[in-house]
Formats: structure tokens, C-alpha cells, sequence
């Protein structure tokens, strides 16, 4: 084995093994599954009383507890039992979802509320093994089932999962989770951000019971040698991994090949085929792929496209593309709160699709896998990205580990969604040794555990030195990255919207441009003068001047303006205009679309 994917293969099973996640099984998605969505029983905790003692020591390290831990579900059973809390008294949250848009009184908390569920369950086969999949919680998850701990996860956008064959009754089961989304400072993201801190379960929960030995992992796509050659890689998990016969399929190109997994349960194959047609915008071709053991059956669609860089050209399928895109925040279009349904994901890439984009920026975190999916399904590329953003702790080592076990767990996941294309390290991240160091510590276990996609990150721009129209873009971590890109707010943040005419850029390096934001805020309905700002005349105006000016960028590749949907922020406090809404979607939270969605959708319509 190659040493460079030798280490990060020890590095990914350290973060999970910190994290919480030894056992793995990719493509849940497409798995058979009991779903344990629904009302959950919940109760707020804020100073943490059902996980501490007294003197604040956590319940789960005493060998007797007692009734006070709330993961115990504890019960009155006598007249002198002292239990201060019973969880089916309690009222219902929703799952998945936010409790700050579910309850008002929630709106603003942070910190730990516990959720409760019973449930029967009776496996299909005695041998069988079951497993709890979180599709992601916000932020620090604790998780118990019968009262005794399966582990916990720190992240809030990423998936999880968990072992509980041994702990798995017939007859009343119940988990008790522990969901905490306080801000910390060795957080990631850390402190201070520029979305709503939803809370809770936010994503699918359920159990997918497979076989003993069990197919756990794979990637498909096109061979690193040859665009007519699919080349693969299944791994097993199990007692008995080795010698096992895998079949893949591919029917609809007639590959049909028979593998023996090694000692360490893995196998892999490379089949020829000229009749391979290639994943596009234009053309989002998926195949059926079925992987199977003796027992044990695995589905999915895969497209087979490349994707790479010559010079300041973005080549997918080796033809340069221009990236008309947007950026988009995971809030739910339908209902407010945290976005965690396929509706959810139609509604927003088909506004996406409407504007006139190929291409969508997921900000600034990983998305449900229902948006990946979907956009697979749609020839919509994407850029997905964790979320370092601003300031975080750079010298902080646990810092580092979290932010590397999220692009881990976000490349596991999304591996072999075509529509995948760069992977995002940071975003308006200040430039020092330690970031720097960080970026690039980053940026290379990345491009180990997946070198078919682009390595990207939004940094900043300054002036050229004694030029003050003239903009450039140094920053070490530029060396690093496939495509070169930057936010930008000339008009907004930055002077009034005629300085859009005076600024040009000088960009040194031989790299694809993209423009990962720009824009500016306007209240749907309010109209008024061009220079008069929070009006969409303003956005408008701001638009149309801004196009102008990045068109003459030479290397310019793409653009995700900020952003689709106005979203919520509790940083965004103006009465009337932004009443804690980011106020520079395109679409207002209602629907409503204003000046600028025009605007945009015919520049595209005119690349």
C-alpha cells in the first residue's frame, strides 16, 4: 500500500475511534431501513443536571448512578423513589428537525436538550447485525440505548453511526441522546458565525440491519488511466471478511465481474467499456450499480465523469465549463428551520435551475445527503465545504483532528456522487503561520483520501500595493489549491456601487477563477432609487455593475453569488428591513423573487 494513503487510513481510524464512529457502512441511502423519525419526548437541560452530579461530575462515569442520569429513563417504582424528570411526560419534537423553529420558546436557546424514543424491534435473522445511522446532529451528540452508552460524535453537519447488536432487545428498547449546540471556541465552527445555531436531531435516524459479514464500503468511477475504464474498490466488514465472493453489475453496460475479497476484506476491479456516456450538466447519465455477497446487497447510481484543471480552465470531461452558480444555506424553503427533507432539496436546486445555474455552492457546512442526491440527479455541479470559517482555532490540535474527521466524513459519504467536484478547506479565513499550517495540513490528508476532485477555499482579496483600484489575491494557501477562489463585496461592504468601474484585478497566478461570493442585501417589496440601499433596485444595480467588472477577469471560470434564499442570522438585528434575516438571496424566505434573480438568470442565459 501506497504510504501516503497507508497514513491516511490510520488517520481516519483515529478520528473516528475519537469521534465515536468504529463501525462504518457507506450508502445507507439506498439500504433497507427502519426509520426511527417521528415525535421524540425531549427535556431542556441547561445547566446539564441529568448528566452531572452535584459536585459536576458526569453521572456516566459513577458506577451506580442512580436515577438523576437521564439516559438512565428512569421510573418511579415505589413510594420513596425520588426520580425528578419522566421523559413520557414530556412534551414532543419532531425528528429530524431544529428545535428553534419548532418551538418559539426555543428560538434563541443553546445548549443540551435530551430526546427520548422507544421502540421494538426484532431482527430478521439471529445473526444479523443492527446499526444506528444519524444522517447529522447539531453539535456535540451523546448517545445511549438501554441505558448504556454507544458514544459520542462532535460535528453538526456530518453523519454517524453506531453499533447496538448487543445492546438490541425484541421489546422495549429505548435511546436516549444527548444533543448539545453550544458554541466553543475550539469549535468547528467556532464562536462567531453568520447563521442560525439550529439545535437537535436534524437529520433521518434509523436502524439498517445487515448480515454478519457486510459489504461496508466502495468507490466507483472512471479509472485515473483511462476514461473507457471503470475501476472500483468494495470493502467487507466481519469475522469472516477474506476469500468472500463479490459480485458487481453494472447491467445497462454489460459489466458483470466475480471478485475474491483479500485478508483484510477488500477487493477491486477495472472493467473496459466504449459505450461509458459521461456525466454532464447537460447530460446527468446514472447508472445502476449492484454490489452483492452471499448475503448481503448493496445499490446505487453512479455517474462516471472527470473532472480536473489546465491553466485558468475548469475541464469536466476534458471540455472547459464556465460555473454559473449560487450559493445556498440549508434552511428549508417550505417550512423554515434546517432543511433535512427531498422536498426540501427540489424545491431549492430547481430555483437553482430556474436562475440558470450549473453549479451551486452548499455554504458553509456539508448538506443533507437528500441535496447531493438530488443534485446528482439533476446535472448540478457542487462544491461542498466544512466549516472553518473565519477564526478558528488554528493551533488548537483537537481543533485540527475535528475539522479533518468532517471532510473524512463528508468524502465517505459523498464519494461517489458525480456532481461532486471541489472539495471547500475554509471560508474568509486571516492569513498567519497557523492557519496557513492548518489549511495546508488540510488540504493534503484531503487530496490523499480523494485525488479525483478539486481542492478549493473562499479566501479574500487586497489591493496591490500603492494601486488602491487594483485588487490581487496573495495568500500562501493559493499555491495549494485547484482552483483559485474569492469573496468579494465592492459595493456592500466595500465603497458605494460605482467603484465597480474603477477596480480591476491582477491575479498572478495560472489558475481557474472563481468568485465564491458577492452581493448585497435587499428587502423583497422595498423599491426605491438604485443608490439607495436595502432596496432591490440597489441589489439590482449592485448586480448588473458587478458582472461587468469580473468579466474582465481573465481566468474567470465561475461565480456563486451570495445567495439564493434569504436566511436566518441572529448577527442581522435592523427592524423592518432585516429582522434577523441575511437579507442577499435572490428569493425572499417566503418565495418572493426580487429584481436581482432577473438579472442574474440573463447573464447566464448569455454565457
Amino acid at each position: 500500500m501506497n504510504l501516503k494513503y497507508f497514513f491516511v487510513a490510520i488517520l481516519t481510524v483515529l478520528c473516528h475511534w475519537i469521534y465515536g464512529q468504529d463501525n462504518f457502512i457507506t450508502n445507507t441511502f439506498n439500504r433497507e431501513s427502519t426509520s426511527l423519525n417521528g415525535y421524540w419526548q425531549y427535556i431542556v437541560d441547561p445547566y446539564e443536571n441529568g448528566f452531572y452530579n452535584y459536585r459536576y461530575e458526569p453521572f456516566e462515569n459513577q458506577s451506580n448512578p442512580g436515577n438523576g442520569a437521564f439516559f438512565n429513563n428512569a421510573k418511579r417504582k415505589g413510594k420513596l423513589d425520588l426520580v425528578e424528570y419522566d421523559f413520557d411526560k414530556m412534551d414532543s419534537l419532531w425528528v429530524p428537525g431544529d428545535w428553534n423553529s419548532q418551538k418559539q420558546e426555543l428560538l434563541y436557546y443553546e445548549g443540551t436538550v435530551w430526546y427520548k424514543k422507544s421502540f421494538d424491534y426484532k431482527k430478521a435473522d439471529a445473526s444479523n447485525r443492527v446499526f444506528v445511522y444519524f444522517g447529522g446532529a447539531n453539535y456535540k451528540t451523546d448517545v445511549y440505548l438501554n441505558g448504556k452508552k454507544l458514544g459520542q460524535h462532535i460535528g453538526g453537519f456530518t453523519p454517524f453511526q453506531f453499533e447496538i447488536t448487543h445492546l438490541l432487545k425484541d421489546k422495549e428498547n429505548f435511546f436516549v441522546i444527548k444533543v448539545d449546540n453550544k458554541r466553543v471556541k475550539e469549535g468547528v465552527p467556532t464562536l462567531n458565525t453568520d447563521w442560525w445555531n439550529y439545535g437537535g436531531l436534524t437529520r433521518d435516524i434509523k436502524l439498517v440491519e445487515t448480515s454478519e459479514t457486510f459489504i461496508s464500503d466502495y468507490r466507483i468511477g472512471l479509472s485515473d488511466k483511462s476514461r473507457n475504464s471503470i475501476q472500483g474498490e468494495i470493502v467487507l466488514k466481519g469475522d469472516n471478511t477474506s476469500n468472500q465472493v463479490v459480485v458487481v453489475k453494472i447491467p445497462e453496460l454489460g459489466v458483470y465481474t466475480t471478485l475474491i475479497s483479500d485478508n483484510e476484506g477488500r477487493c477491486t476491479f477495472e472493467a473496459k467499456n466504449n459505450k461509458i456516456q459521461y456525466w454532464s450538466t447537460v447530460n446527468p447519465k446514472l447508472y445502476e450499480i449492484q454490489i452483492s455477497t452471499k448475503r448481503d446487497d448493496v445499490r446505487d447510481r453512479v455517474g462516471f465523469r472527470t473532472i480536473g484543471t489546465e491553466g485558468s480552465d475548469i475541464l469536466l470531461n476534458g471540455k472547459s465549463i464556465f460555473l454559473k452558480g449560487i450559493s445556498i444555506h440549508e434552511e428549508s424553503p417550505i417550512r423554515g428551520g434546517r432543511a433535512n427533507t427531498k422536498e426540501d432539496a427540489l424545491k431549492l436546486l430547481t430555483w437553482a435551475k430556474d436562475l440558470g445555474c450549473n453549479y451551486v455552492r452548499l455554504a458553509h457546512y456539508p448538506h443533507n445527503e437528500y441535496m447531493i442526491r438530488m443534485a446528482d440527479e439533476m446535472g448540478m455541479l457542487v462544491w461542498e465545504e466544512i466549516p472553518v470559517y473565519w477564526t478558528i482555532d488554528w493551533e488548537n490540535k483537537g481543533t485540527f483532528l475535528n475539522a479533518q474527521n468532517q471532510i473524512s466524513e463528508i468524502i465517505d459519504r459523498d464519494k461517489n456522487r458525480a456532481c461532486v467536484v471541489i472539495w471547500s478547506m475554509a471560508n474568509e479565513t486571516p492569513r498567519s503561520e497557523a492557519r496557513n499550517s492548518f489549511l495546508q495540513r488540510l488540504a493534503s490528508f484531503t487530496r490523499a483520501k480523494d485525488p479525483t476532485r478539486l481542492i478549493s477555499a473562499a479566501l479574500e482579496q487586497k489591493n496591490v500595493e500603492g494601486q488602491t483600484n487594483t485588487r490581487t489575491i496573495e495568500d500562501d494557501f493559493a499555491s495549494y489549491v485547484d482552483v483559485l477562489s474569492f469573496n468579494q463585496y465592492i459595493g456592500w461592504y466595500d465603497g458605494g456601487v460605482e467603484k465597480c468601474k474603477k477596480i480591476k484585478w491582477d491575479i498572478s497566478q495560472n489558475k481557474p477563477v472563481i468568485i465564491s461570493e458577492f452581493g448585497a442585501g435587499a428587502k423583497h417589496g422595498l423599491h426605491g432609487a438604485k443608490d439607495n440601499r436595502w432596496t432591490e433596485e440597489y441589489q439590482e444595480y449592485l448586480y448588473d455593475e458587478t458582472l461587468m467588472m469580473l468579466d474582465k477577469i481573465d481566468q474567470l471560470r465561475g461565480i456563486s453569488p451570495w445567495i439564493l434564499v434569504d436566511f436566518k442570522s441572529p448577527r442581522r438585528v435592523l427592524a423592518e428591513i432585516q429582522d434577523t434575516y441575511n437579507r442577499k438571496g435572490l428569493i425572499s424566505e417566503k418565495g418572493e423573487r426580487k429584481k436581482a434573480f432577473y438579472t442574474l438568470k440573463n447573464y447566464y442565459e448569455s454565457k
